[in-house]
């Protein structure tokens, strides 16, 4: 079912999800850009979606279920699609499908699943005339774009180290079924790295880091499971690759009982529980931990030549919803190429700086500002 109180135009940018917190702010500020996104999401939202899609002089498509939204995609062919209704591995596939030929689809994907999965079309893009592009959030490019400023006209390293540190104010409420799941898969996972070129599987929460910021604040990160990993490998072809997340976890009693609690949570009956219950626990408001978030990464070559850079942004939901923004905006503009991407690869780190972002890099040879936690 839809709305169709106006005709689909080839300029619109769809955004699924419109009623969610970043689905929201992705809409607020590709309107403020002068652009009139149309929102996407189900009939039990639509009331909302229909006064919000008022107010910006824009229109509501009413879609339930993945496969009803890709049915409209195929019928409207809008030019741009904005997938931040989550479950990525599941959804992406469906949705950039739909976008072919010649439509350019975005999301907000950042795990070791759907990333991949999504980058595997690309030849069914190109032959499509298809842009997709998969982790347009602080997600990916707050490291990714690093790598590429620190590698810029230079051989490929020896190694690359990434660490992401999001820092984010919640609010009160649900955890939601798309958190949920992508802290259940973490544990499922367990840990990634690349080493001699290849990805090899690790211990979750290891490469345990206190990290002193540029700003004089602390942080702890550990090793997990993240699309960071796959990025920091591709824009920089080191055969070894490490990452770290603030998100991973670092109490010494969680990570002794990652590997357990992995394992049960690779059973399908009881990571369906899991995420039925994890996804109904309450939230309470928490500000954010840190005055800003940060990428970062140290690249190290054979010859002993290291180089270590920042990117500064503010909450990192406000930045992933500028960066999709931004990539939204640009396909719209018929800029990239057909194919699937991280948002690095296509636009370069510039767009990190575009999305609000800034860059503090500096070559060093002597110790990172990074310390290990001795544990």
């Amino acid at each position: 079912m839809t709305d169709t109180t106006q005709s689909a135009r080839p300029e619109e940018i769809w955004i699924l999800g419109a009623g969610g917190r970043i689905g929201s702010a992705v809409t607020a500020n590709l309107a403020a850009q002068g652009l009139k996104p149309v929102l996407v999401g189900r009939e039990s939202g639509g009331d909302r979606l229909r006064k919000t899609a008022a107010d910006l002089g824009s229109r509501v498509v009413i879609a339930n279920g993945v496969d009803s939204i890709a049915a409209e995609i195929t019928r409207q062919r809008p030019a741009v699609v904005f997938n931040g209704i989550g479950n990525y591995a599941e959804t992406a596939p469906v949705i950039a499908r739909a976008c072919m030929p010649g439509g350019r689809y975005l999301d907000l994907a950042a795990d070791l699943t759907a990333v991949p999965r999504l980058l595997d079309l690309g030849q069914e893009a190109e032959q499509a005339g298809s842009t997709l592009v998969t982790g347009s959030g602080f997600g990916v490019l707050a490291t990714e774009a690093v790598v590429i400023k620190l590698c810029e006209d230079r051989p490929a390293p020896a190694a690359v180290r990434v660490d992401a540190l999001a820092s984010v104010s919640l609010s009160a409420g649900v955890v939601g079924a798309a958190f949920a799941a992508s802290m259940i898969d973490m544990f499922a996972t367990g840990g990634r790295r690349y080493a001699d070129g290849r990805m090899v599987t690790s211990r979750l929460g290891a490469d345990l880091h206190n990290l002193t910021l540029p700003d004089g604040q602390q942080a702890k990160s550990a090793g997990a499971p993240t699309a960071e990993l796959l990025a920091a490998h591709r824009a920089s072809h080191a055969p070894s690759v490490t990452v770290t997340t603030g998100m991973a976890p670092t109490s010494r009693a969680v990570r002794a009982v990652a590997p357990l609690v992995g394992k049960l949570l690779s059973v399908e009956p009881l990571r369906r529980f899991a995420l039925s219950q994890m996804a109904k626990a309450k939230m309470k408001e928490t500000p954010a931990p840190r005055r800003h978030s940060w990428g970062h990464a140290v690249v190290t070559w054979a010859d002993g030549t290291r180089r270590e850079g920042w990117l500064r942004a503010d909450d990192g939901m406000a930045y992933t919803a500028s960066v999709a923004a931004s990539v939204a905006a640009r396909l719209a503009r018929g800029e990239g190429r057909p194919g699937a991407y991280t948002p690095g690869a296509l636009f370069g780190a510039d767009l990190a700086e575009q999305a609000g972002g800034q860059f503090l890099l500096h070559d060093t040879t002597g110790p990172s500002r990074r310390g290990p936690v001795v544990d």
